[in-house]
């Protein structure tokens, strides 16, 4: 994984910090990690269109309906506006969702809310990388 790490304000290191437990979570399928990241409002959206809330999110990761072998984030780029934090990355990841082997290159969105003193995933989108 890389990430963007000069000049880093330490918001910008914590956002920083939540994108990789999430990384490390989705790998792992981690549910108590996955639960603790993401806000209660979560709305992920999938390349190909698909919506989750949080449960649908989660109870997919958890099961292996989707399942990240491994996750590669790169070109990382995180601006911080008040208790919002948006990250922009490209993933690069080895799935084998529902047993059947793929290959993902992904540009993804994450909106960042920061609920007390803590950031949760408050929405994500990916689009596919144009060929």
């Amino acid at each position: 994984m890389s990430t963007v790490s000069f000049a880093q304000s330490k918001e910008e290191k914590a956002v920083a910090s939540q994108v990789e437990i999430l990384r490390k979570a989705m790998v792992d399928a981690d549910k108590a990690a996955l639960e603790k990241v993401a806000d209660e409002k979560l709305s992920y959206g999938h390349s190909g269109g698909k919506i989750e809330d949080k449960p649908t999110f989660v109870s997919n990761i958890v099961s292996g309906k989707s399942d990240f072998v491994s996750i590669d984030l790169s070109d990382q780029k995180i601006t911080i506006s008040g208790n919002t934090a948006i990250v922009r990355h490209t993933l690069t990841a080895d799935t084998n969702d529902n047993g059947v082997a793929g290959h993902v290159k992904l540009y993804v969105l994450l909106v960042w809310s920061k609920d007390g003193s803590q950031w949760k995933l408050l929405a994500r989108q990916a689009v596919k990388v144009p060929a």
